[in-house]
């Protein structure tokens, strides 16, 4: 515990799944945190749940105004930021040669342009502070092509680039900015139809670890990447995947494998 002590977060995207883990943990940790969500009843009851260490703002991540307010409302109430996750995204989906052009570019500008804004908005700030910790989700489809998922899998590659270049740039300022690579994690974002993925599909048969990823398992990477046990990793890129860009662990059940020892 105390891990963030002293801390003061925005989590972008909190209101629920992946965002909310962070949230609740970093809070936990002694974080006071920003519950930020474009869902803004929803980051209400959130922020209410978890008591003083929060609060919730309305935040559209694509309006360079709205950041501008939560940053200024942060400091006025907390003092300057030294926390920012760039949890916020879309995932849409169609086969690339019948993609509407709006849609492509709405996936963009979430996913790229807020996280883009995000960073904008807090470095005067973190600079203030002395220094921070930028942690921008992005995906196993930053590193992999996805089928069906060419607009959230550019996006994702993207946010790769913007994430080194702002490493390179803030480093000296004491800001350090990193990614976290999700694979197949159970969200409300990834439940098609309503429905949790099965440890059983075969895309989670296939991992290495067989079984359906949570926001329990990428939050705690998050957490070390904002506490200051993270104090010489900038640029670096954390997958929490399952093992599934290791390779395909199906392939044990082809060959023997070997003898037990005694």
């Amino acid at each position: 515990m105390g891990r963030l002590d002293g801390k003061v977060a925005i989590v972008t995207g909190a209101a629920r799944g992946q965002g909310e883990a962070e949230a609740r943990l970093f809070a936990r940790e002694g974080a006071r945190v920003v519950v930020a969500d474009v869902l803004a009843a929803e980051a209400e009851a959130v922020a209410a749940d978890i008591g003083d260490a929060a609060r919730a703002a309305a935040l559209d991540v694509t309006d360079e105004a709205a950041w501008t307010r939560v940053v200024a409302e942060t400091e006025e109430a907390w003092g300057p930021v030294t926390t920012l996750v760039n949890n916020a995204g879309i995932l849409d989906f169609d086969a690339v040669d019948r993609y509407d052009t709006e849609r492509f570019r709405r996936v963009l500008e979430v996913n790229v342009m807020g996280c883009f804004l995000g960073i904008k908005a807090v470095a005067r700030s973190m600079t203030t502070a002395g220094g921070g910790s930028i942690v921008n989700i992005s995906s196993n489809g930053g590193m992999e092509g996805l089928p069906f998922l060419s607009a959230y899998s550019t996006s994702k590659w993207a946010l790769r680039g913007l994430s080194r270049s702002a490493a390179i740039e803030l480093g000296r300022r004491g800001i350090r900015v990193n990614t976290v690579h999700p694979g197949g994690i159970d969200t409300p974002m990834t439940r098609f139809g309503g429905e949790a993925a099965n440890d059983q599909a075969a895309f989670y048969r296939n991992l290495p670890i067989r079984r359906v990823g949570t926001v329990d398992d990428v939050a705690p990477v998050v957490l070390f990447l904002a506490s200051d046990e993270a104090g010489y990793v900038t640029g670096a890129e954390y997958t929490v995947d399952g093992g599934h860009l290791a390779g395909d662990a199906t392939l044990l059940d082809q060959v023997p494998g070997p003898e037990p020892r005694a």
